[in-house]
């Protein structure tokens, strides 16, 4: 197991839609190995979730680990470490909120995306079993920032308004107004 390098906004792969991966793959040593090195990097970046896209592989499997409680975001409820093995996401209610998202191929910077609050996952695991998802509020937010990397989108994609892109430093203060 080792780590790997997180691509940077920019990288190619990044702007790419992601493969499917086939059934067969899932029992393949290459995929393990992927799966632990992701894992490996997301520990060691300091992330709650990361896509294979980011690590240079145009497939469409993601990991989410929380370990929850409080942050900045408010209290978090935990989730164990998930591997999705081609994720497909439903969107369950337009209510929108916005979170200053980070993310790893775009680091120091955030910015301010509203996302739809209610969502359903559905996916595979490295099993090849089904299992679904329903995620409210901060977590819905997660899930759909780690899924957009399969679709070649980063949150900067989903930014309304360029002035709510900032560096972290600035978010200290609780984030930039709009003034002129």
């Amino acid at each position: 197991m080792a780590t790997r390098e997180i691509l940077r906004m920019g990288h190619p792969v990044l702007r790419r839609v992601a493969r499917p991966l086939e059934a067969a793959e899932l029992e393949q040593d290459w995929l393990r190995e992927l799966v632990d090195d992701m894992v490996d990097t997301l520990h060691q970046s300091g992330g709650i979730g990361l896509a294979a896209p980011q690590v240079g592989v145009s497939v469409r499997l993601a990991i989410i680990e929380i370990s929850g409680g409080p942050t900045r975001y408010g209290e978090i409820p935990p989730m164990p470490l998930t591997v999705f093995v081609n994720p497909e996401l439903t969107v369950l209610n337009d209510r929108l909120a916005g979170y200053w998202e980070g993310c790893l191929s775009v680091p120091g910077l955030r910015g301010y995306v509203e996302r739809p609050q209610q969502v359903r996952v559905a996916a595979r695991n490295l099993q090849g079993e089904t299992f679904e998802h329903t995620l409210d509020g901060f977590l819905a937010t997660v899930f759909q920032h780690e899924f957009d990397h399969l679709d070649g989108r980063l949150y900067v994609d989903r930014l309304k308004d360029s002035r709510l892109l900032v560096f972290e430093d600035l978010l200290a203060d609780g984030g930039p107004g709009l003034e002129e």
